[in-house]
């Protein structure tokens, strides 16, 4: 992965951040990207470069907005003409019965886990040499109550990983799909994310075998 360009959404916090250590101990140059953390992801970028990664840059990116997406990418373009490797892994959730959520909590699920990861990877395919992981659940496979939007968002995206797989044969494409994790999103209960990002560079750097467009389940690597 030495100076590999490697691109994390949500990288300031949970999974995203431990990815992020993960490649930097290994050289790689990391694209890292905040939505609200900005103090965060300094925080984040400043330990990357401690850990030895090549080179870091840290952008503002709102996976909602479609002018912040295409700002990223020239942004990227312009600095080094290329990502190897794209990492979805920005996500949020809203854990209440369906009847308790709002139409804006059902919105930015959708938007942030779903729609969002479609169009980055749309805007970054031309400039992707490697591969694309993107970040699915648990709950993508199996439903859960009080998760309806939720598990439909990760659904979506193990769908859209096996169709764009399809499309571009000769990338290396997955879902990475971590049970409960200690991040914001569950309270810190689970499994720790530094656990997940090693997966995540393990599937990346080919010691674990998959499918393109297939399933990296991390209940059952790490069982």
């Amino acid at each position: 992965m030495k100076n590999q360009v490697i691109l994390i959404t949500g990288s300031s916090s949970g999974i995203g951040r431990e990815t992020a250590y993960r490649f930097a101990s290994e050289g790689a140059k990391l694209v890292l990207t905040y939505y609200k953390g900005k103090t965060r992801g300094e925080r984040v970028e400043k330990k990357c470069r401690g850990l030895g990664a090549a080179d870091t840059l840290l952008i503002n990116l709102n996976v909602m907005d479609n002018k912040s997406i295409a700002s990223t990418v020239v942004k990227v373009q312009k600095k080094y003409g290329r990502i190897d490797l794209l990492i979805n892994n920005a996500g949020t959730g809203v854990f209440l019965p369906l009847k308790d959520q709002t139409v804006r909590d059902i919105e930015i699920q959708l938007r942030t886990n779903l729609e969002g990861l479609i169009k980055v990877t749309r805007a970054f395919l031309p400039f992707i040499r490697k591969g694309i992981i993107n970040i699915a659940s648990f709950l993508g496979k199996h439903a859960g109550s009080e998760l309806a939007t939720y598990c439909a968002s990760k659904y979506g995206v193990r769908g859209f990983t096996q169709s764009v797989a399809e499309e571009y044969p000769g990338l290396i494409i997955c879902s990475v799909n971590p049970d409960e994790t200690a991040t914001h999103l569950t309270g810190y209960s689970g499994r720790p994310p530094s656990e997940v990002a090693d997966v995540i560079f393990r599937a990346a750097s080919g010691k674990i075998r998959f499918k393109s467009g297939g399933d990296v389940d991390v209940w059952k690597i790490l069982k």
